[in-house]
């Protein structure tokens, strides 16, 4: 089977990483990819909103199956570009473009939320047209507040305000002077759950579904979880406090009710959905859906996975995944990420990056923020690399990580030295 990966990040390295060990892999193409996807298959210039060009590709190249990485193309209805085709008929790993509005619109959610009793933070929308009311709100509301902007921000559209008057001057910033654009035009505002947050990855065809794994990500650039939020500085699985009574709950009173809804609902969904859960006192509940898989929690929970993933995708196509049996490496993961000089803020793109001559047993190095020129990887994003590795427990995991990260440098190079702090 000759399968076509969209993406560029740290995610996508891991799925081709894990894809390529598929005897159901034939070819395996990246658009665009990276420096290092290069190393599981061909990386072709093809943007990831480019349906046409991806399509003609697919025609020309025999592909049967697209597995989309990031959001963007699925927001912008990847699956239903391709399922329209007459004269290309192959499996899309990706929900529909209504389906992903419960990433792409956080108010679409909160109401598919409320439909099916899940739990989540309570909460109120507005926009231009009723932004009065909405200072008037966040005037009485309790604080902290959470102001969340409606659509697809980059990760950086949410804001937790420890004042009315911050929160008064974010809501005018989104809403009146359009800080993210359309994706601000409505702006959510929640009340703030304290606990501890964590991630469930499952993949669904609509009716049934396989948990696949979980992870607690680390966004803070600082070390203590201080200083501005990121994309993700480190990620570590298994979770100590997620055990099986937990995982029940989480299981019933969330990942059940949402499957079940989208088949109540008659939503087509074939493909992973990203639980960001937050644990208040013992009790899960939903911040936030995503459709696809996290980054950096891609790179614990694919490499914990035994089964053949391009099996569990056919699965998935066929109708067949209650028959499949999840299975998972004993032993805990951790990734670190190493991020450009600057990163979250304003940052410089192709530093040289220098490698160690030997990998140990254990670790992978996935590419993040990088490019291939004349022979040399350069730096070519904020999140560079993301390296993982196994050992017998969290802190074991991440020690080996950031040991490895010692021999690796390019100018400006930043990590943070506390990944898996708190289960120590």
């Amino acid at each position: 089977m000759n399968i076509l990966l969209l993406g560029s990040g740290g995610r996508e390295h891991a799925i081709a990483w894990k894809l390529k060990q598929s005897p159901l892999c034939n070819k395996l193409f990246i658009a665009p990819g990276n420096a290092g996807t290069c190393g599981f298959g061909e990386n072709v210039p093809i943007g990831v909103n480019d349906f046409q060009m991806q399509k003609d590709f697919c025609l020309h190249n025999q592909i049967e199956m697209i597995v989309v990485g990031p959001e963007d193309p699925l927001v912008n209805g990847v699956y239903d570009f391709f399922k329209d085709q007459e004269d290309w008929k192959g499996i899309v790993v990706g929900p529909s473009k209504f389906a992903a509005q419960l990433e792409g619109s956080k108010a679409f959610s909160k109401k598919f939320m409320q439909r099916h009793a899940i739990p989540t933070a309570g909460y109120a929308e507005f926009n231009e047209a009723n932004f009065e009311e909405g200072k008037n709100y966040i005037r009485q509301h309790s604080l902290p507040i959470v102001l969340k902007a409606d659509g697809l921000a980059a990760g950086k559209g949410v804001v937790i305000a420890q004042s009315h008057e911050d929160a008064l001057q974010v809501f005018e910033e989104m809403i009146l002077h359009k800080q993210f654009g359309e994706a601000s035009s409505k702006v959510v505002i929640e009340e703030f759950l304290d606990g501890v947050e964590v991630s469930v990855f499952v993949l669904t065809d609509g009716q049934e579904y396989k948990i696949l794994g979980h992870a607690k990500d680390y966004k803070r650039i600082g070390e203590g979880d201080t200083g501005l939020n990121t994309g993700g500085m480190g990620c570590v699985t298994p979770v100590p406090f997620l055990n099986d009574n937990f995982m029940q709950k989480i299981e019933t009173k969330i990942i059940q009710p949402t499957i079940n809804g989208l088949a109540k609902e008659n939503i087509i969904y074939k493909g992973f959905v990203f639980f960001g859960l937050i644990n208040v006192k013992g009790e899960p509940m939903v911040i936030e859906y995503n459709c696809r898989m996290g980054d950096p929690e891609t790179e614990v929970v694919i490499p914990r996975l035994k089964n053949d993933l391009v099996e569990l995708f056919v699965a998935m196509d066929t109708g067949n995944l209650s028959q499949q049996k999840i299975e998972t490496e004993a032993r805990a993961c951790a990734t670190v990420v190493a991020v450009s000089g600057g990163y979250p803020g304003d940052y410089q793109k192709g530093k040289v990056i220098t490698f160690p001559q030997n990998i140990p047993e254990g670790s992978i190095i996935f590419h993040a923020g990088t490019k291939e020129q004349n022979g040399n990887v350069l730096t070519n994003g904020g999140r560079v690399l993301a390296i993982t590795s196994f050992g017998d427990n969290i802190i074991d995991a991440a020690k080996q990580s950031k040991s490895l990260l010692k021999e690796i440098s390019f100018e400006g190079m930043n990590f943070r030295k506390d990944i898996g702090y708190e289960f120590e």
